[in-house]
């Protein structure tokens, strides 16, 4: 396929690549340029708080492996006991 570049360096994405990767207006696309080639990749962005949050849980987790706090299961089985309270 090809798309022309227009003016203001804009190009039309294909409406089979846009449909296919389920692309919708207004989602955010990283441009950059990797041997010779022009690349766009989907990203989601996540507002700072949202994301300092999560680094936070993140970090506790961590802290708890390391502190042996981190329940340890023997069995898929037994995980789903815990997590149903039994």
């Amino acid at each position: 396929m090809l798309a022309e570049l227009r003016g203001k360096s804009q190009i039309t994405i294909p409406k089979e690549i846009v449909t296919g990767l389920g692309l919708e207006e207004g989602d955010k696309l990283e441009v950059f340029s990797k041997d010779g080639m022009i690349c766009l990749m989907p990203v989601t962005v996540y507002p700072r708080d949202y994301v300092a949050e999560l680094r936070r849980e993140i970090d506790g987790v961590k802290a708890d492996i390391d502190s042996g706090k981190q329940p340890v299961f023997s069995s898929i089985d037994s995980l789903f006991d815990k997590l149903e309270g039994k």
